[in-house]
């Protein structure tokens, strides 16, 4: 059975949800893992099935996608990927304020340094404000009150306020 990533970016309409996900299902794909979402009115949605269809089957099933050539496919045939060392925590991770430049990279700079792991992230700019929720994966042995510390620092520097709380299990 082959992996296959597949993405769908374009210009939103109602039923690309239904008709992608019909035509994978047609196709005998199943749906491991999926996001979708609006990035400025523009959509894009991820998705990762397995199945015995090989990548130009599955191109050919989805080619009505791109029909009228406001949405594009991908599709990639990947390997299963070993699961990640240990994690400790769990956390979100929220910045908001005005927007400005290198924001994103500041704050998850500063999460890659100690070997946290972004494991979702959204950012939305609304009129001026600008928010960032990310859910970040710590390792073991990570003092997460010096990582705060330092996320608030930098923040701070980009005159933004930046938190971070443990995730609780009823939050997945």
């Amino acid at each position: 059975m082959t992996l296959h990533a597949i993405t769908v970016i374009g210009h939103d309409r109602p039923g690309i949800i239904a008709e992608t996900t019909a035509a994978l299902g047609d196709l005998g794909l199943n749906l491991e893992d999926s996001t979708m979402t609006l990035l400025r009115g523009h959509f894009a949605m991820m998705l990762v099935c397995r199945g015995e269809a090989d990548q130009a089957a599955v191109e050919a099933g989805l080619a009505g996608l791109t029909a009228d050539g406001t949405l594009d496919v991908s599709v990639r045939a990947v390997p299963d990927e070993a699961p990640a060392g240990p994690v400790r925590a769990s956390y979100v991770l929220t910045v908001h304020g005005a927007d400005r430049i290198g924001i994103v990279s500041s704050v998850v700079g500063r999460v890659a340094e100690v070997g946290g792991n972004v494991t979702d992230l959204t950012t939305r700019l609304a009129g001026g404000l600008y928010l960032l929720v990310a859910e970040v994966d710590l390792p073991d042995g990570v003092d997460a009150d010096a990582l705060t510390e330092a996320l608030r620092s930098t923040a701070g520097d980009l005159g933004v306020e930046a938190t971070l709380r443990e995730l609780e299990s009823d939050d997945l």
